[in-house]
């Protein structure tokens, strides 16, 4: 899926927390991430995927509206590829809004749906010519305390 031009890099976290999420969608967000990355890199690079807790306090939150101070788990997904200007970045969310010649535009937001569905939020980070990073966070379940007898 991804060709052979581009190296995959998985970066999975340990003891990450359990989310409340459909896995058929998470796939599919995963699914629509990577396509949109290696449609970035059409002579090759890298595609990173990586995964961590992360908590996010009052200032990230407030820099990263509409984001919530909590504990999450951190989906990242990360290309070497052409990167987005700002006018762009400001539309990729919207539905039928593509910079491809055959795209539906319907991919990013579907992705944005099933984040926000799942009470998460999604940011992305990218710059011409320095590729791009979409940043999925998923609130974090609270462990259940075992009562000890």
């Amino acid at each position: 899926m991804i060709g052979e031009k581009i190296e995959l890099v998985i970066h999975p976290g340990l003891q990450l927390g359990r989310v409340d999420a459909d896995p058929g969608q998470l796939e599919q967000v995963i699914l629509n991430l990577a396509l949109n990355a290696c449609d970035a890199m059409p002579h090759g690079g890298t595609l990173t995927i990586e995964t961590q807790n992360a908590d996010l306090d009052e200032s990230y939150s407030s820099s990263s509206w509409p984001a919530k101070p909590g504990r999450y788990v951190m989906l990242a997904v990360t290309d070497t590829g052409i990167g987005m200007n700002a006018r762009t970045q400001a539309h990729i969310f919207e539905p039928f809004f593509t910079t491809k010649a055959q795209g539906t535009g319907l991919g990013l937001a579907t992705v944005h749906g099933i984040v926000e569905q799942s009470g998460g939020h999604i940011s992305v980070c990218s710059e011409p010519g320095h590729g791009t990073t979409f940043k999925v966070f998923l609130p974090r379940l609270e462990e259940r305390r075992v009562a000890q007898a």
